[in-house]
């Protein structure tokens, strides 16, 4: 009811208006204020626009700021994981990881442990950023227990107690550790919860490495067993996180235990080197026009029984492509240039 009593007492006072200066003079005011409208209206668009194109612009620049940073912090993931090719004694050690995502939960580590030579393959549960936060905290207390502890079992049964002591909620971590004894060309090692490792026989046999316990951080008093195995000449040992068997072709089939088994066997004669990039390739190709779901990560180690060769390393860095502009394709001209590689780190 207000609403029609302001509406009748404002066409009353125009009709007033009309009454005393005429039609012409009555309508004047009205164009000038629409055009006032109309002038204040335009002024309004034409600052708006600038002022979203600034927004716009600092975003961008924020976010490129923000993509360098991961960037650089990936980088150092991968020097942390060195050395990505070592020669040492009798055998031949190759690993690399492929993330999903700039940062990679999954990680790598070949430790010098006096005469023994300590090898680690572990997988954060979870992708991006807090994975790759949790990754630099693994992989220090997995070097600190490997050094204190000459059993693998008895090292990741430490791990776990300190992340349960130092970690409200641990991160959840499929971990696989070795010791590689020279003098016996024996692999002692334990499996918590990462897809078991492959030993590839020279004779063409294939072996399952299961021996362990459940993965790091779900149960706070879990029990790890070690398994051993001994490493002939030419024998070939593959490790792998569950982004390798688990990666999907766009008709949703996984590239599976089986194949992976294939890829090594096909490749079995040739170099640590070869057989990892053989195997990172078979991957890709298997996924075809689709990017992993998953990090990829592989360590293989080769026994090539040349007792003459001297320990070694190289420091020369394989460059992989920057995450955001390696497609499948792309990454795997890279891999396959990696098959003639001969000077990784």
């Amino acid at each position: 009811m207000w609403g029609e009593v302001n509406m009748a007492a404002q066409i009353r006072n125009l009709l007033e208006i009309g009454s005393s200066t005429g039609p012409t003079q009555a309508y004047k005011p009205s164009v000038a204020a629409c055009a006032r409208t109309r002038s204040g209206a335009k002024e309004d668009k034409s600052e708006k626009p600038k002022s979203l194109k600034e927004e716009l612009d600092l975003m961008r620049r924020d976010q490129a700021k923000l993509q360098q940073a991961i960037y650089e912090a990936a980088q150092v993931q991968r020097r942390l994981c060195a050395p990505r090719e070592l020669l040492w004694g009798d055998f031949e050690i190759a690993g690399e990881i492929f993330p999903v995502r700039h940062l990679s939960g999954d990680f790598f580590k070949v430790i010098e442990m006096g005469k023994a030579l300590g090898l680690a393959v572990g997988d954060i549960a979870g992708k991006g950023l807090s994975a790759g936060i949790w990754q630099t905290y693994l992989m220090g207390l997995t070097r600190r227990s490997a050094r204190k502890h000459a059993d693998p079992a008895a090292a990741l049964a430490q791990i776990n107690r300190e992340l349960w002591r130092d970690q409200g909620e641990p991160p959840l971590t499929a971990l696989f550790f070795a010791r590689l004894d020279p003098l016996e060309n024996e692999v002692v090692y334990c499996n918590a919860g990462l897809p078991a490792p492959v030993l590839l026989r020279n004779s063409g046999s294939l072996e399952r490495l299961e021996e362990g316990g459940p993965m790091l951080g779900a149960l706070q008093g879990a029990k790890f067993h070690t398994g051993r195995v001994r490493m002939n000449p030419g024998d070939m040992l593959v490790a792998y996180s569950d982004g390798v068997t688990e990666c999907a072709n766009s008709q949703e089939e996984e590239f599976g235990m089986q194949r992976l088994a294939a890829t090594a066997s096909a490749v079995s004669g040739a170099s640590a080197n070869q057989a990892l990039f053989s195997t990172l390739a078979a991957v890709l190709d298997f996924a075809d026009t689709g990017s992993p779901a998953d990090d990829l990560t592989v360590l293989v180690v080769r026994r090539h029984g040349n007792s003459q060769e001297q320990y070694r390393t190289r420091h020369n860095e394989f460059s992989m492509p920057r995450r955001e502009a390696a497609s499948p394709a792309s990454a795997k001209k890279v891999i396959r240039r990696g098959n003639g590689s001969k000077n990784l780190s």
